[in-house]
């Protein structure tokens, strides 16, 4: 009995992956072994940096919270520790916005922590 390869279903695969790649440079995106290994490597990157941007952010916010919290008169580590004791429960991204634009209320938030 013959050997039955199913073409049609690995063209598909093949066609899909090579649309990703439709940009790369030279035989990246056209040369099936190389577009498939640097479709994995980009494919393994994205998911590596949806998680490490989360910590990006996290670092930005924070600057923004330290510089504002500075014009106020408080440094950022102070700041975040009178707010847990005080009970107030803003996160850090909602700092970082009142921080950015609209100094008023996050000076009334410093404020209620002093």
């Amino acid at each position: 009995m013959p050997r039955s390869v199913n073409s049609v279903a690995s063209r598909a695969r093949k066609k899909k992956i090579l649309k990703q790649t439709k940009g790369y440079f030279l035989g990246r995106s056209n040369v099936w072994t190389v577009a498939k290994n640097t479709w994995e490597k980009g494919m393994g990157y994205a998911y590596r940096d949806r998680k490490k941007n989360k910590g990006n952010f996290r670092a930005l916010w924070i600057q923004r919270i330290n510089a504002a919290a500075r014009i106020n008169g408080m440094s950022y580590s102070v700041f975040i520790d009178k707010l847990n004791k005080k009970g107030i429960e803003l996160n850090r991204k909602t700092l970082a916005d009142l921080a950015m634009n609209h100094p008023k209320a996050f000076e009334a938030v410093v404020n209620a922590v002093k």
